[in-house]
This record gives C-alpha cells, sequence and structure tokens, in this order.
C-alpha cells in the first residue's frame, strides 16, 4: 500500500520533472512541494513531535521509491533523516520539539555537515572549532560536501571543542541557515543528482546559543558515527530506487527495440542479462531491508552489535 501510494505521487508529480531538474542543475521544488503535500518528505519524524512516525523500513521504501523517479529528489526524505538522526539520538527534549516539528511540517529541510577537505571519519583532522562564550559557543570553519547546502534551512554542524581531546574533543550542533555568519560556496558540478545542490558550509563567528549542542560536550563524534550506522541504508535505499528504474526503462526498450522480425526481449542473452540485473537488484534490496529493521529496533534502544556492519553492507552491494 504504502510502496503503492508513492510510486502513484512519484510518477506522476516528480517524474514529470525529473530530466529538466537534472539538466538545468536546480532543486525539485516540485518534488518538495509533492511530498509535503503527502506527508512523505520526513516521514521518519516521531508522531510526538507532528511527524508521521514511519519507522525505518517504510522510511527506506519512501526513498526508494522516490530515487526511481528522481535521484536528486530522493534526498529530500533522505537527508531530512541525516540531519534530524543526531537530534532524535542526542538532543534534549527541547531541541527535538523546537527543531523536529518544523521539518515534520515541512517547513525546513536539515542537512548535515560533518565532512572537511580534510576530515570525515577522521577526528584528527577536524579544523571546524566551536570556543565557549559565555552563553553561546563561537563556531568558525568549512564544512564541505554538504548535500541540499544553501536550501535547508537547518544544519547538524560537528566542531572541535576541545582539541587536546581527540575523538572525545568533537560536539555536535544544530545551526540556523539565518544565523550571521552564514554563508554557503558555489554548487559543485557532478556527473549527476545535479538537482540536489552539494556545496560548502561557512562558518564565520557564527555564535550559536549554548542550548544548541546536541547532546552533552564532546559526544558528537559518538553521535556522528551513530547517525552514519543508521544513515547509510537510506543511500542503499536511494541506490536500490536508481537501479530500480534503470531497469524498468530496460525492460521497456527491449520489449519495443525489434531486430530479425521480433522483440530483442525473446533473445535468451538479453534475457540472461535482464535476470542477472534483477537478481542482483532483488539481494540488495532483502539486505537493505534487514538493515532497516535492525536500525529500527536499535533507534528503539535494542542494542545491535552487528549495525555497523550490515548498514555498511546495504550501502556497498547497492
Amino acid at each position: 500500500m504504502l510502496r503503492r501510494s508513492v510510486r502513484e505521487l512519484a510518477d506522476a508529480k516528480i517524474a514529470p520533472f525529473a530530466a529538466e531538474v537534472d539538466e538545468e542543475s536546480r532543486f525539485p521544488r516540485e518534488a518538495l512541494d509533492a511530498l509535503v503535500g503527502s506527508d512523505l518528505h520526513a516521514v521518519h519524524v516521531p508522531e510526538s513531535y507532528g511527524g508521521a512516525g514511519a519507522d525505518a523500513l517504510a522510511t527506506v521504501i519512501v526513498i526508494e521509491e522516490v530515487a526511481r523517479a528522481c535521484a536528486s529528489s530522493s534526498l529530500i526524505p533522505a537527508v531530512n533523516k541525516l540531519g534530524t538522526v543526531p537530534v532524535l539520538l542526542s538532543g534534549s527534549e527541547e531541541l527535538k520539539k523546537k527543531y523536529l516539528g518544523p521539518v515534520a511540517r515541512g517547513e525546513a529541510m536539515f542537512s548535515y555537515a560533518l565532512s572537511e577537505a580534510e576530515a570525515g571519519s577522521d577526528a584528527a583532522g577536524m579544523r571546524t572549532r566551536a570556543v565557549r562564550d559565555g552563553d553561546a559557543w563561537v563556531l568558525n570553519g568549512t564544512k564541505m560536501w554538504i548535500t541540499n547546502a544553501g536550501v535547508s534551512e537547518l544544519y547538524t554542524v560537528m566542531a572541535v571543542t576541545d582539541p587536546s581531546a581527540g575523538a572525545r574533543g568533537i560536539s555536535a550542533f544544530v545551526v540556523e541557515k539565518g544565523d550571521a555568519g552564514v554563508s554557503f560556496g558555489p554548487k559543485e558540478r557532478k556527473l549527476g543528482i545535479k538537482g540536489s545542490p552539494t556545496r560548502q558550509v561557512v562558518l564565520e563567528e557564527v555564535r550559536v546559543p549554548a542550548d544548541r549542542i546536541i547532546g552533552g560536550e564532546g559526544t558528537g563524534f559518538k553521535t556522528a558515527l551513530a547517525t552514519l550506522d543508521h544513515t547509510r541504508i537510506t543511500i542503499a535505499a536511494q541506490a536500490l530506487g536508481i537501479a530500480q528504474g534503470a531497469l524498468d526503462f530496460a525492460v521497456g526498450y527491449v520489449k519495443e527495440r525489434r531486430q530479425f522480425g521480433r522483440p530483442v526481449a525473446d533473445f535468451q542473452g538479453v534475457q540472461f542479462m535482464l535476470a542477472d540485473m534483477a537478481m542482483r537488484l532483488e539481494g540488495a534490496r532483502q539486505l537493505t531491508y534487514h538493515a532497516a529493521v535492525k536500525s529500527e529496533r536499535a533507534m528503539r534502544g535494542e542494542k545491535i552489535a552487528d549495525l555497523t556492519l550490515v548498514s555498511s553492507a546495504c550501502k556497498t552491494l547497492a
């Protein structure tokens, strides 16, 4: 039921603009409006904060079906989850109430700013600093390759608060697009998924109120790694949707293309190739769904020892 409804929406209101969005490298506003109108833009937000309360598997299905129609558009629900998971995992109740509601209502999108020119998962290479100044933190630094930067209103930003503490010296903050000192670099020129902007997030003397820290001081890197365990799965879902869209197109083409008086779909060699594609796709799908179930259990507080493994595996396979 969920898959069918999302597919119908994507085919009717997202797919018609997909080629234009990619060719013009423009953000898919049509998709955002359609997804918000159907409450599919951030389905993972719990009902207690105004969201649909969808579990991780349902979220994967939404992303997969949107990606089948338009890869760029699928990053609306995917990145909304990426940006908000740190708040869900580690944020105070006040922070959750303040920021999850606008995302659930479609009033804001939430991006994730971890990577830098010389650092991603390498904590020692992180250069963005946050220095305490009274009742605020002052952030300086540049985050690289941030998905939906410039169109998202909210950002989870990782910054070094104690340079002597290594990974334990990194903290997470919520930064608002309108905060003084926040700016964005030019859009990266990409080979694909060009409707979703990838840009630098530049922080120059950005004052962030102390109550916008996510979790305790020094817990940011732990939160970042836990977030990636949950959201590698959403990127796998995007890959599944792209692959399914390509396979569907290929099947349609070989039924129409004729050689020697019959459709090329009748040739066994072509059938072998399509069967191999479908087999690999379904294998990746089942592993991704398995990982989503584990992710949901972990979000509910269960200890899942192999979540890093299965989330990495499904992303790699998909």
